[in-house]
């Protein structure tokens, strides 16, 4: 009898939990309302959606109607659900390098096959002569892991030359093989830049990039683009950033009598000194010309009923921008971007619908950031972090939506920053409700917590998460998974990311009710939410937290 009752009270509490007002609301996100965003978002009319196009405007308006419909109120300032911002496209003609050593003939390093450079100040003309060289290891500055490959040397008017990555010799050491902040080229342009050298150069290898060297080549060569003044750029005294092959890098450093394997291996100790190339000066110069646009996020709020808790938001972030119109394949040139990333913009708009839904029982407010200019560069979101509309220090989490599953239910869920967050642990515990799995990212060498929107969130503290699709298929075959990758990789910002025939919705459905429901949770949780500790982000997270107490 004991038995019959605890089975009864079991199935009671979850019945109960079914028909919660969040479940409710959780049951009217579908595929069918998820593919109607998709479809207009990544149709040819919209041409696109690049970044200060035509498409751009047409996305912001479809936006703002949409958050308007549904009763979500502008959040950007002056009763406006956009926030405006300028950047500055760059591109670069005319760059040369030079290497000389004493008693030796200079020669030349060809551009685009050997280096890679750019003004890194937004001037107009670069022209470094004579710079001397100091080759720093990972360039790494990392107090909590007892690290520092500059040990007090002075680079200020010198050009540093970094290996690229971060120590991955030790698991216990920057996180092992996961690739951190300090392993990614931002990290090194920015410490240059702080420690006053001329110019800063990564030394590429596939290995520590991930990638091969005609990335690097066809990324770098095309225009860039920044956000305009950007922490005051003119005023740096860095003038360059670039890149050398491997084979370039041998040649320089052989120039000083260095054996550039031997140093690359030397840098995986905490005990390395930086290394003057003595005798050897470089000399680089470029042109630059520049174009303005103006670009637009889209910000709305649905406001939470706790009168002490109603001034803390849960963030939702996806981009709605891609790459626009292309160079024509097999005669389309209109890069729809269905997958990446309509389908993550519909995920939030079908949950911020959820919640409006339930806005009696919210707790916290919900903020959605709706960005442009992640194609070229996070831009949008860096300039919400830089210049937010509320206070990090106020925002529990963020949940970023970038690429949803679009090929059908899995068993599992992977999300990159598992495990890093309080968040991470809710949607687990949610997850596990549906009698499904979450799964750290497979690649963490990649470093693909840096290369999306919520990275520039984590800058300032706030716990992120980035949900990716599962892995293990429901109702299909064994080789489904390979077919999958295989369509996926192939449409990536390729003119053929629209709608096919392999699209399954309800795998889509499935993980957007999962992250309705996990936000639910940290909107009524009793604390904010944080960074795990002895995270990179934690420190920052507890300065934000500290200033909005002041």
């Amino acid at each position: 009898m004991k038995s019959v009752i605890t089975l009864l009270f079991f199935s009671f509490v979850i019945i109960s939990c079914n028909t919660s007002p969040a479940h409710k609301a959780a049951q009217s996100i579908n595929k069918d309302s998820l593919l109607r965003h998709i479809e207009t978002l990544s149709s040819d009319e919209f041409m696109g959606r690049a970044t200060g196009t035509e498409g751009e405007q047409m996305s912001v308006d479809y936006l703002v109607a949409e958050f308007k419909a549904m009763g979500a109120e502008p959040a950007a300032g002056d009763g406006s659900y956009v926030q405006e911002f300028p950047l500055l496209g760059q591109t670069t003609s005319d760059a040369e390098m030079t290497v000389s050593t004493n008693g030796r003939t200079p020669f030349a390093l060809e551009y685009y096959n050997e280096f890679m450079a750019w003004p890194s100040n937004q001037a107009e003309q670069v022209d470094v002569q004579n710079a001397e060289l100091v080759y720093v290891g990972y360039g790494i500055q990392a107090p909590e892991e007892n690290w520092d490959d500059f040990k007090d040397v002075d680079v200020e008017g010198k050009i540093i030359v970094f290996k690229n990555n971060d120590p991955e010799f030790d698991p216990e050491l920057f996180a092992g093989k996961t690739r951190l902040y300090y392993g990614r080229y931002d990290y090194k342009y920015k410490k240059a830049k702080e420690l006053g050298a001329v110019g800063a150069i990564i030394i590429h290898t596939d290995e520590t990039a991930g990638y091969g060297w005609n990335v690097v080549a066809n990324s770098w060569s095309r225009e860039r683009f920044y956000l305009k003044g950007n922490g005051n750029a003119s005023a740096s005294q860095t003038e360059f950033n670039g890149w050398l092959t491997l084979q370039a890098s041998r040649l320089l450093f052989e120039e000083a009598g260095l054996n550039l394997d031997q140093l690359l291996e030397a840098a995986d100790s905490p005990d390395f000194e930086p290394v003057e190339l003595n005798g050897v000066r470089m000399n680089v110069s470029m042109d630059a010309d520049y174009r303005e646009i103006e670009a637009q996020n889209v910000i709305a709020e649905i406001k939470g009923n706790d009168e002490e808790l109603n001034d803390e938001y849960l963030l939702l972030t996806a981009h709605f921008d891609h790459l626009g119109i292309t160079s024509p394949v097999e005669g389309d040139s209109i890069n729809n971007g269905a997958s990446d990333n309509a389908a993550g913009v519909s995920a939030l708009i079908e949950m911020m619908e959820a919640y409006k839904d339930i806005q009696p029982v919210l707790k916290r407010s919900v903020l959605a950031v709706v960005v442009s200019a992640e194609e070229v560069g996070l831009l949008g979101s860096q300039y919400w972090a830089e210049n937010p509309t509320v206070d990090p220090g106020k925002v529990t989490a963020n949940i970023n939506l970038d690429g949803m599953n679009v090929y059908g239910e899995t068993s599992d869920v992977v999300v990159v920053g598992y495990g890093r967050t309080t968040l991470s642990d809710l949607l687990e515990e949610e997850a596990e409700k549906q009698g499904r799995t979450v799964k750290p990212d497979p690649y963490p060498e990649r470093g693909y917590f840096y290369r999306s929107d919520h990275f520039n969130m984590a800058k300032v503290g706030i716990p992120a998460i980035f949900p990716n699709p599962g892995t293990e298929y429901i109702g299909k075959d064994e080789n489904f998974l390979a077919l999958r990758d295989s369509v996926a990789d192939a449409n990536y910002h390729a003119v053929s990311d629209e709608i096919n025939e392999f699209w399954d919705l309800t795998g889509a459905e499935m993980d957007t009710r999962l992250f309705f429901l996990t936000g639910f949770r940290a909107l009524n949780a009793e604390e904010l939410q944080s960074w795990k500790s002895g995270d990179e982000f934690e420190a920052t997270r507890l300065r934000m937290l500290e200033r909005v107490e002041q």
